[in-house]
């Protein structure tokens, strides 16, 4: 069974937090500086942090960081874009997930510099798709997204998941959407990380 673990994660002001989850979707609400995202930067080893993570028995720390960062894929709420065209940041294209969130095989040829905050968001998800991870950490994917588009990145979380059988950490500040995604929720409250009652 596909596992994403951490025990007694220690970062930011809050207490340390052990938790494990299997093949589901998980999601991770609480107020706007509470925490998430460096909940799940830690995670992905972007920021100094305590603890130790396992992803399927593997631990963190026997990997170098661009490795670890392969395995699981993180989506941060702002992607950052280095080349001049969308096609030089992908190394693989599915097709029927970039049509699925909208884009013809032409976007590929788009200036990086043109996209919109959504088309970037839904360009950043097939990003982490294309590197095919084994576990997805999921900062707010939809937020810049219209809700015809957010269905879409819900219905591809879904079948990504369904088909690879992996953790996925869903964060958002809407605990509505989660309750429609999540097997479970979970809440940053008073410096904790708390199962929603």
């Amino acid at each position: 069974m596909n596992t994403l673990r951490v025990e007694r994660l220690e970062y930011y002001n809050l207490e340390p937090v052990s938790l494990k989850v299997g093949e589901e979707i998980v999601g991770l609400a609480g107020a706007s500086g509470s925490g998430k995202t460096l909940f799940l930067r830690a995670i992905a080893d972007l920021d100094p942090h305590g603890g130790k993570v396992f992803l399927n028995g593997d631990e963190q720390t026997d990997f170098p960081p661009p490795e670890w960062r392969n395995k699981v894929g993180f989506l941060p709420t702002e992607s950052t874009w280095w080349f001049d065209k969308v096609g030089e940041h992908f190394e693989q294209v599915n097709e029927e997930w970039f049509n699925k969130l909208g884009f013809d095989r032409d976007v590929l040829d788009w200036q990086t510099d043109r996209l919109s905050s959504g088309e970037k968001q839904r360009l950043a998800f097939l990003r982490v798709l294309g590197i095919e991870p084994s576990a997805l950490l999921l900062d707010e994917p939809t937020a810049n997204i219209d809700s015809g588009n957010t269905k879409n990145v819900i219905d591809l979380v879904s079948a990504y998941h369904k088909q690879h059988h992996i953790p996925v950490i869903w964060v958002s500040h809407t605990i509505e959407q989660l309750r429609d995604i999540a097997s479970r929720i979970f809440v940053i409250q008073d410096q904790k990380i708390l199962p929603e009652k």
